[in-house]
């Protein structure tokens, strides 16, 4: 029995521990587009500031790691870089029309029953499943 679903599985409770654990230290919502946002536009300053770049560092520097330790991980990803820089800037576009990302919204937003946050993920999941629809069947592009 092949054990893929182990790792999603590391991975989630991961992420909800590090979620929880940023709520409890820091009485903050760990969104990683907010964290991002106030690092680029100078929002976030002192203690603040470093604790948002070593998440953002950390976000950025796991994959790279295990990347290092385990070699590249099999994707369904599309060699069409036109579809990949279209596909980056739509998630930027609904991160910021949504107030908010995955980590905050579904992660964050979901475990605290926050009506916000349970509509924005189920708006933002059923638009990823139209999307691919649309990409997949009917252009023919992914």
């Amino acid at each position: 029995m092949p054990l893929d679903w182990l790792w999603g599985l590391v991975g989630g409770l991961m992420i909800g521990t590090a979620a929880a654990a940023f709520l409890l230290l820091n009485g903050r919502i760990m969104g990683a587009s907010g964290l991002l946002g106030g690092i680029l536009d100078g929002s976030r300053k002192g203690a603040a500031r470093s604790e948002a770049v070593l998440f953002v560092s950390g976000l950025v520097g796991a994959p790279l790691v295990w990347h290092l330790l385990r070699g590249a991980a099999q994707t369904n990803l599309t060699s069409n870089i036109a579809v990949l820089i279209a596909a980056g800037l739509c998630v930027g576009f609904g991160t910021r029309l949504a107030n908010g990302c995955t980590s905050g919204h579904g992660v964050c937003g979901m475990s605290r029953l926050s009506v916000r946050g349970i509509v924005a993920t189920l708006l933002y999941l059923a638009a990823g499943a139209i999307t691919v629809v649309i990409f997949r069947h009917v252009l023919g592009l992914v």
